[in-house]
C-alpha cells in the first residue's frame, strides 16, 4: 500500500505563473489552509516539488 501525504495551501496563487495556478488546480487546493490527502506517487511528489514554496506537507 501506498504511503499518504497531506498537502496544505499556505499562500496563495494569485499572481504566480500559469502553470502553478495550475498545479494546485491539480493538487486539488482552492484556497488558504485547504488540506487534501494524495498517495506518496512520483507524479504528485514532482506535482508538490513545482508549488513546495507555497504548500506544506506531511506524512498521513
Amino acid at each position: 500500500m501506498a504511503k499518504k501525504i497531506k498537502v496544505k495551501q499556505l499562500k496563495s496563487g494569485i499572481k504566480r505563473p500559469q502553470n502553478q495556478k495550475r498545479t494546485l488546480e491539480a493538487l486539488g487546493l482552492r484556497r488558504i489552509g485547504q488540506v487534501v490527502e494524495h498517495e506518496a506517487t512520483s507524479n504528485i511528489v514532482g506535482m508538490i516539488n513545482k508549488v513546495k514554496h507555497l504548500v506544506s506537507t506531511e506524512e498521513a
